[in-house]
């Protein structure tokens, strides 16, 4: 199995594991650039009460409290979803420089009928060629919409 396909599908387990606990279906994983899993984290938007509470943020925010910046900055985010314009911003201050994502933004937006969403590398590559952000995905994307069909009708 594709090592972008295996961790992706831990990233869309921690996302239905936040749906489980009532919050938005979206789960990120950071991995260091040895393979090895160095943090996870769910979306807590609800459970938070707090709008900021995105995976991706909670991921980066967790990051930067507990990883030295070298271990940061040569690892790989993983997300079940293509990140938002907020989580975008904060995966490029943080230093990451590479993000894979399973549900495309825009399919996410035809899904849950938000015309907000878009590409992360409409944001990245406004930075240029000096701090290039390398974005794979989708990947798997039928996987990654799975958590997502029929939950924002409800919500």
């Amino acid at each position: 199995m594709d090592q972008h396909e295996e961790w992706i599908r831990k990233a869309i387990t921690v996302a239905d594991a936040a749906k489980e606990h009532g919050n938005h279906p979206f789960g990120a994983l950071l991995v260091g650039k040895d393979g090895n899993l160095l943090l996870s984290a769910e979306n807590t938007v609800i459970t938070g009460h707090n709008a900021t509470h995105h995976a991706e943020m909670n991921l980066v925010n967790l990051a930067w409290q507990s990883l030295p910046e070298a271990d940061i900055k040569g690892s790989t985010l993983y997300t079940s979803c293509e990140p938002c314009p907020m989580c975008t911003g904060a995966i490029f201050w943080s230093g990451i420089r590479r993000v894979v994502f399973s549900l495309s933004a825009l399919r996410l937006g035809e899904i849950a009928n938000d015309s907000f969403c878009g590409p992360c590398t409409t944001l990245f590559d406004r930075a240029g060629e000096q701090v290039r952000t390398e974005v794979i995905g989708p990947v798997l994307e039928p996987e990654g919409e799975a958590a997502h069909i029929g939950f924002w009708t409800q919500h």
